[in-house]
């Protein structure tokens, strides 16, 4: 089964630092199979056999043991993205200003979190609630500031929980997984 792993606040500003080659090496020695990184945000793929529980574990251990910086993740597999993708309303195809993926993180109420982001007074965007995440787009670039995303979210109890990925990401994890 192949795996996605999405790390949340490394290598910004040059805190944080974690090498992808590093990473790499790291992971193949837990025991994990084609192991692939994209770009240097975060986004770690691989193959294995073992149970979503038992990956999710080792992970954690390891972060907490090798990168205690790292103290949420978004774990997934190939068939829940496809799942996400396949639900994703008709807007997500548009050329939007901009679009990004909140993935949740084992730290995130979900619940929780969508029930904030109903509350909020959408301006020139839309949300959809997947499984992964919150799959958000932004009409216009000029007003951005005066957005939800812009304003709101980034107050939220949630957010150092959650991982974001813009549209072009999302798209390029499809050719990893």
């Amino acid at each position: 089964m192949k795996y996605a792993v999405l790390l949340r606040g490394i290598n910004v500003g040059g805190k944080n630092k974690v090498l992808m080659s590093q990473l790499r090496e790291q992971v193949q020695k837990l025991g994990y199979q084609q192991v692939e990184t994209y770009i240097n945000s975060g986004n770690l793929f691989f193959d294995t056999q073992e149970p979503y529980p038992e990956i999710h574990q080792k992970l954690k251990q390891f972060f907490e043991e090798n990168y205690p910086f790292i103290q949420a993740f978004s774990l997934f597999d190939k068939e829940s993205y496809q799942a996400d993708l396949n639900q994703l309303p008709d807007w997500w195809q548009e050329d939007l200003a901009r679009k990004d993926v909140l993935f949740y993180t084992d730290r995130v109420d979900k619940e929780e979190a969508q029930s904030r982001i109903k509350a909020m007074p959408l301006k020139n965007e839309v949300v959809h609630f997947g499984q992964l995440g919150v799959y958000w787009g932004k009409y216009d670039e000029k007003e951005y500031l005066k957005t939800a995303y812009h304003k709101y979210l980034i107050k939220e109890p949630y957010y150092k929980w959650i991982t974001i990925r813009n549209g072009k990401t999302f798209a390029k994890l499809a050719s990893y997984l």
